[in-house]
């Protein structure tokens, strides 16, 4: 390779480096620090569903190649899902589409309907995937920021609609939302479906945290308002909802024409994976109510008791309505620099957190923003908050 060489990574991709997620995990490991960066719990999800994996593998279901579109009984339980939870109907054969985690959901989507130079608008801060799937699809992402208001987040659904131009393709919409713990309400939810019908938009609709909202909060499928189940491309994940995130177990919901269009792109990008674990999952979506009522209200007392302790660390505290994530301000402790805090913080508190301002395409509107996550155990995140004590001396 000569000097005059063109640079290895295309231009599409050369903005992005190493997640955030890695750099801080690897950190917290090297410290020996407490992790609340990254999102993954600490303890395993239900019993009975690993049982159900073990039970798979065993009988010879899964180990081998299974169906591209996902294993019928999975496909199956994730219609009756919808069905019960929402009373959004589809067909698990040609409406249902199984995929390798969210994240290659929303790859696949994207790459599937997004012509290059289209314009995507995404909800920011984004979830650090959003930006690199959309660029390579060759699309043209255009953020509009939700910003603090009275302690929480909140959509400008003027900014929404003046962001949509004659080039605009695509909404790429989180909610629950990940960073902020926004839940956008009935109301946001109607202007944007009205949007997507009068300007003849895609949605695609990350809801992998649908099951962990709090307090008056509820989630509202987009798909089920009026004109939107033939427009509208819903994720959903296993990962957050019963705390096997190792087993990368995501799918897709949508009208037929939709799911294949992201089917096509898709089969070139995993083709197939977890065989066994789609099993599992399809018995964990037929688990009752009471499961699904019983991980709220636990992770609605973990935010709380992370979010009283943040507070009484000297942290500015965005309460969140959903995920498991806590935004906070460093400004109170004369800080300016959320990059350089987190990179800090394992040696000042012996604590991991992620900068927000990854999350943005200006990292100045998230220069002060540090989120932290609470799907951990009560005694690592009473010994993390007294950790970040320390930081108000």
């Amino acid at each position: 390779m000569t000097s005059s060489a063109r640079p290895l990574l295309n231009r599409r991709l050369a903005e992005f480096g190493t997640t955030v997620f890695a750099e801080m995990s690897a950190l917290a490991l090297r410290t020996g620090s407490i992790n609340l960066g990254q999102g993954f719990p600490d303890t395993d999800g239900p019993e009975e569903v690993r049982e159900a994996a073990v039970r798979a593998l065993r009988d010879g279901r899964g180990n081998q190649y299974p169906p591209g579109p996902g294993v019928p009984e999975l496909r199956t339980a994730i219609a009756a899902h919808q069905e019960r939870r929402y009373g959004l109907s589809y067909d698990p054969d040609t409406e249902v589409l199984v995929t390798a985690g969210a994240t290659e959901a929303i790859a696949a989507a994207l790459l599937a309907l997004v012509e290059p130079g289209d314009e995507v608008v995404a909800l920011e801060p984004y979830y650090d995937s959003y930006a690199a799937c959309i660029a390579m699809a060759g699309g043209t992402r255009v953020p509009v920021t939700l910003r603090p208001h009275e302690g929480r987040f909140r959509l400008d659904l003027d900014e929404l609609r003046a962001a949509v131009t004659d080039r605009t393709r695509l909404l790429l919409i989180n909610t629950p939302h990940n960073p902020t713990g926004t839940v956008l309400t009935r109301e946001e939810l109607t202007a944007i479906a009205e949007l997507a019908v009068e300007r003849e938009l895609l949605v695609v609709t990350d809801e992998v945290y649908e099951h962990l909202v709090f307090d008056e909060a509820e989630h509202v499928p987009l798909a089920t308002f009026p004109g939107m189940r033939e427009r509208t491309v819903s994720i959903g994940s296993a990962g957050k909802t019963f705390s096997f995130t190792g087993w990368k177990v995501g799918w897709v919901t949508a009208a037929g024409p939709l799911v294949l269009a992201v089917r096509t792109a898709k089969q070139y990008l995993t083709y197939v994976s977890a065989g066994p674990f789609q099993y599992a999952i399809a018995e964990a979506l037929r688990l009752p109510d009471a499961y699904f009522d019983t991980v709220r209200a636990d992770l609605h007392r973990k935010r709380d008791l992370l979010g009283d302790g943040l507070r009484a660390a000297g942290f500015e505290v965005y309460q969140p309505q959903g995920t498991y994530f806590i935004t906070t301000d460093i400004t109170p402790f004369g800080e300016k620099d959320a990059y350089a805090f987190c990179r800090a913080l394992p040696e000042r508190c012996g604590v991991v957190a992620i900068p927000n301002s990854v999350f943005y395409d200006d990292p100045e509107a998230g220069h002060s923003q540090v989120r932290f996550t609470f799907c951990k155990r009560d005694d690592v995140l009473t010994e993390a908050t007294n950790r970040l004590r320390g930081l108000a001396s």
